[in-house]
């Protein structure tokens, strides 16, 4: 990146941007806990079952749990950094207006598609609370549990693509721009 990019995107961003990125932060830091959780589980249920020859009741089902949560907590993070699949051949071929356009579109129906899903995720999440829903194993643990985390990561990652768009509608987001394509010819 040149700096005339860099110097596009350090535009004073509002409180609202702010503060939907100390929330996508803190979500990728719970993420990264998470998967640590799961990575320290695995090695203990290793060392009772292996080492101390002794059965596992709660571990294989709780990593499980943690690293499907920690992906879905971990989605407003990943999309703060841009880190989606991303292909940019078509709107490097576009002028800057038809790239910020196309940006539009693009986060308005992924909106769209996420609402959805936080919605459906919320309901599927409330059900199992309503009705005490336990998984059919020893452990036997409360569903709401691990299914809060589809309400709750796709509704932060709903947020963080509310804030996209808000940054790219005022321009505070210039990352549709390419002045590097002129530069580097």
């Amino acid at each position: 990146m040149t700096a005339s990019h860099l110097q596009n995107q350090a535009k004073p961003q509002s409180p609202f941007i702010r503060l939907i990125t100390l929330i996508s932060t803190l979500c990728g830091i719970t993420s990264a806990l998470m998967i640590f959780s799961a990575v320290m589980i695995t090695c203990q249920m290793i060392w009772v079952r292996f080492v101390l020859n002794e059965s596992t009741i709660w571990q294989t089902e709780s990593v499980v749990y943690l690293m499907i949560s920690a992906t879905l907590i971990g989605l407003p993070y990943v999309q703060l950094l841009r880190g989606h699949v991303n292909v940019d051949l078509i709107p490097m071929m576009l002028s800057d207006k038809r790239r910020k356009v196309l940006s539009v579109c693009t986060l308005t129906l992924t909106i769209a598609i996420v609402a959805v899903i936080a919605f459906y995720g919320f309901e599927f999440f409330y059900m199992a609370f309503e009705k005490n829903w336990k998984s059919d194993t020893i452990w036997g643990v409360r569903l709401w549990i691990p299914y809060l985390a589809l309400p709750l990561g796709f509704g932060l990652f709903l947020l963080q693509l509310i804030a996209d768009l808000y940054a790219v509608m005022t321009s505070q987001d210039k990352s549709f721009e390419h002045p590097m394509l002129e530069e580097d010819c």
